[in-house]
């Protein structure tokens, strides 16, 4: 497992995956499962596993984050980077943080909150957050005005974030002040991941991001790495082409929670069982609804494995 500090080069070695949490009946997380995820990734030459809301982490405890941490660290592919989530609230961060000190992790994504929080106390907050933790964090940033962008640029210059997970959703993904001002004040977007999957990614990686994180990728790795690699080719034409395989599925996250469908989407794809959600979601029910998201998501993973049909299969553990 990757337990050295974060460069921009990490941050596009690989499409940022973010996959469900797999649980048993009871609700706790099953090692055999989430394995079973993570191999699947990496047979698609995804490496980076980013667990957070697509984990239902916003409402994971403080007293089972350390066990948490064990499973990712005894699930981790040989050259795979685990990075845990943090918060929302500054409370839960801080006491997660605290645990996260003792840890190999080089880094952990504070979950989003939007209230009660205001710019500049989120600012400082982050500060604080890296110094308990002993390590740079990455900011997810998913609200328009989230942080001052002069304060985003303090941050990566004092050590304190080591990126931005950028999830703004816009109508025209290149109509976007808010990304334009932070890349400004920033000075580069080689440490800003575009955060909303495959939809925006290629007109944020044209406007110079560096990589995007996707939860979709958990169903389809070999097609979501090759829409980065065409991206970073600039071959922005063959990506969109790729891309249209997505948007079913994408369709159906954005229409019934992105999280809840896909939760459902990688049992019903058969890659593995997800089981319970979590405490303050449900899992999606009625049998219309799962049909058409078991469709989609069988559809896109069969693209994705004739995608890789021929192609030489890289050893996911040491």
């Amino acid at each position: 497992m990757k337990t050295t500090s974060v460069s921009a080069a990490d941050l596009s070695a690989s499409v940022l995956s973010v996959p469900p949490l797999a649980r048993d009946a009871q609700g706790s997380p099953s090692k055999a499962e989430n394995r079973r995820q993570v191999d699947w990734l990496r047979s698609g030459d995804v490496t980076t596993y980013l667990y957070g809301g697509n984990a239902n982490l916003y409402n994971f405890g403080v007293v089972d984050f350390g066990r948490l941490l064990d499973l990712l660290e005894e699930i981790a592919p040989a050259d795979g980077w685990m990075i845990p989530s943090i918060g929302a609230d500054f409370g839960k961060a801080a006491d997660q943080a605290a645990i996260l000190r003792e840890r190999a992790f080089p880094t952990a994504m504070v979950l989003p909150l939007s209230f009660p929080a205001t710019p500049a106390g989120l600012a400082s907050g982050f500060s604080k957050l890296a110094d308990i933790s002993g390590r740079p964090l990455i900011a997810y940033i998913k609200n328009d005005g989230f942080m001052e962008a002069a304060d985003v640029a303090r941050l990566f210059r004092d050590g304190a974030i080591s990126a931005v997970k950028y999830a703004v959703v816009r109508p025209d993904p290149k109509n976007d002040p808010y990304l334009a001002e932070i890349l400004a004040a920033v000075g580069s977007g080689e440490r800003i991941v575009s955060g909303i999957g495959e939809r925006p990614a290629i007109d944020h990686m044209e406007m110079g991001l560096t990589a995007f994180t996707s939860g979709s990728v958990c169903v389809a790795p070999h097609l979501s790495t090759a829409i980065l690699k065409a991206g970073r080719e600039g071959r922005f034409a063959d990506a969109r082409a790729i891309r249209e395989s997505f948007l079913p599925l994408e369709d159906l996250r954005d229409a019934h929670s992105p999280i809840r469908v896909l939760h459902e989407a990688v049992r019903l794809a058969g890659i593995c069982e997800t089981g319970p959600i979590g405490d303050f979601l449900t899992n999606l029910d009625g049998a219309e609804r799962l049909e058409a998201i078991a469709k989609a998501a069988q559809e896109l993973k069969a693209k994705s494995e004739a995608a890789t049909a021929g192609a030489p299969r890289q050893s996911a553990r040491a």
